[in-house]
């Protein structure tokens, strides 16, 4: 499975940068702005979703080895905190568990202000490459 290029993909349309990646905290960032909003010009609920699998996943592929498995969402759920009509939100993820075919992640959403906008835990699966 050839990988694409972020700007061709949800994260490019949504506008999500990756931050920091280690073993124990992955960020990114996301503003939210028309192309996030629900038609009454608040933050949707599906966007933080998408930055929250987003970090999960990536924070999984950082933890696997990435010439002979991929990392693929298996699970979200999220509870939507408080609302948002512009500026920028962060999603810090940490990992519950690391395993040998999941991980479960841990995914907080702040705003500028370190305000809770979201919170999420997300299970990524891991999967063989196919040959």
């Amino acid at each position: 499975m050839k990988q694409k290029s972020y700007d061709k993909t949800i994260m490019g349309a949504l506008g999500i940068e990756m931050g920091e990646a280690t073993a124990d905290r992955v960020t990114a960032t996301m503003p939210v702005h028309d192309a996030t909003h629900q038609p009454i010009g608040l933050l949707h609920g599906g966007a933080s979703v998408v930055l929250a699998e987003t970090v999960a996943s990536f924070g999984t592929w950082n933890l696997i080895d990435q010439e002979n498995e991929i990392a693929v969402g298996l699970e979200i759920n999220a509870n939507h905190i408080r609302g948002k009509q512009e500026g920028v939100v962060t999603a810090i993820g940490t990992p519950l568990h690391k395993g040998r075919t999941t991980m479960i992640w841990d995914i907080k959403i702040i705003d500028e202000e370190e305000k809770l906008i979201c919170v999420s835990r997300c299970t990524v699966a891991i999967v063989k490459k196919s040959r």
